[in-house]
């Protein structure tokens, strides 16, 4: 699957969540897009239930296939539950991790602002959005680039936005991956177990 850009109400109607953040047309209309949308009553069988649930954590993530089973194969082979270790991977990406920072208001504008060589991780740039931080990385913004108008909105009302595994210093506009999350703490909806048992097929 390509990177997505089409109508981001479409796929939060499939899957009946908000996926790319606040959506109106998807509050409004809570049933799946389509002529037919209203009406659909047909038996979705277990695979389908299964591949949904993987297509909305890569929708979410904004992760590619090859990543997202790359991605897999890594949580298979580190010790402890192979879904948490999915989840935790995925919130280790540089960019998931400056939109959970609240320096980008999506995790499509953090992609963005990693690409464009805004972003530092302890001092040096990196413009890999899929880059994997480890406990103690710190990740900040350019010096020249913390007036951006882009940063400075969505650092200025992210204050309600934090997480028990990140640190956060907004004098600096700087952050610390402390540690990979607990489940519990990620609040993303998502069914892991469905994603793994696709997998085991």
């Amino acid at each position: 699957m390509a990177r997505y850009n089409g109508p981001k109400a479409r796929i939060s109607r499939r899957f009946g969540e908000q996926i790319f953040g606040y959506q109106k047309a998807a509050d409004k209309k809570k049933y799946p897009p389509g002529q037919h949308g209203k009406n659909k009553r047909r038996k979705v069988s277990e695979y389908a239930v299964q591949l949904a649930e993987k297509q909305k954590a890569k929708y979410i993530y904004g992760v590619l296939e090859r990543q997202f089973s790359n991605l897999f194969k890594k949580a298979a082979r580190k010790e402890g539950i192979t879904g948490d270790n999915l989840l935790k991977f995925l919130e280790a990406r540089l960019d998931n991790t400056v939109y959970r920072l609240g320096i980008a208001k999506t995790r499509r504008a953090a992609r963005q602002l990693v690409s464009h060589k805004h972003i530092l991780v302890n001092g040096d740039v990196v413009n890999i959005p899929s880059y994997t931080l480890r406990p103690g990385d710190v990740i900040s913004v350019r010096e020249k680039s913390k007036s951006l108008e882009a940063i400075t909105h969505s650092v200025a009302g992210a204050n309600a936005r934090r997480f028990n595994w990140l640190e956060w210093n907004g004098t600096d506009l700087a952050g610390k991956f402390v540690m990979y999350p607990d489940r519990e703490q990620i609040p993303e909806k998502i069914n892991v177990q469905l994603i793994v048992e696709l997998y085991s097929k």
